[in-house]
């Protein structure tokens, strides 16, 4: 791997954890120190930040993280929605039918385990591994790709929603949902499924997550 793709990886998943937070200046020296590398990798990497929507230039103080705001979130979801269920119908269409079925009874014991227990790194992992499956049954690399791209914001959105035992319980229904509708065969079953899904998602972190930050 290149050095500039390190810091890249780096500082994205950095911004992606909170770990540099929004209004953080990405001053080139101090992150050259910090990471021991030279200052032409990551001029190289802020660069990509910056096509990636995760950092801004501004002038006289170079590229900064990202501010999130409500109109981000609601226009990151008008995204989201359209893609995810346009990616559902297809996938929907395929033959992967037998395999979602099973991923839908997956979610229904991960549901079991959030209420007896508040880990969540198996649900998560379960949740990407369902964004995979669609991506592959859906087979439209455009569109997997731009998913990919969408979900990095996604992921530093909910990173500051937090975790909240009731959401995540209603999530897991709703992902179960998803799998049964795909499963089914029937296209506009799983666009509604996924449909549901989004609209929950975005109200709980436009409550919980967008008006705390606003919050003094």
């Amino acid at each position: 791997m290149k050095a500039s793709d390190k810091v890249y990886e780096s500082l994205r998943r950095d911004i992606v954890e909170w770990r540099l937070s929004p209004g953080t200046v990405l001053a080139e020296v101090e992150q050259s120190d910090r990471l021991g590398v030279s200052r032409t990798p990551v001029r190289e990497a802020l660069a990509r930040l910056v096509a990636d929507g995760l950092a801004v230039q501004q002038r006289g103080r170079g590229a900064i993280v990202s501010e999130i705001s409500d109109t981000h979130v609601e226009d990151l979801f008008v995204l989201r929605r359209a893609l995810e269920c346009e990616s559902a119908r297809l996938a929907a269409r395929s033959t992967h039918g037998a395999d979602f079925a099973l991923l839908a009874k997956r979610f229904e014991t991960a549901a079991q385990q959030l209420r007896a227990e508040a880990a969540t790194d198996g649900y998560y992992q379960l949740v990407s591994e369902l964004d995979e499956m669609i991506d592959t049954a859906a087979n439209n690399t455009y569109l997997s790709g731009a998913l990919r791209t969408l979900r990095v914001h996604l992921q530093r959105v909910r990173r500051l929603a937090k975790d909240n035992p009731e959401r995540l319980l209603e999530s897991a229904g709703e992902h179960a949902a998803i799998a049964r509708a795909i499963a089914s065969g029937k296209p506009e079953v799983a666009a509604a499924a996924t449909t549901v899904h989004l609209h929950q998602s975005l109200e709980h972190i436009m409550t919980h997550a967008v008006a705390t930050e606003r919050t003094p």
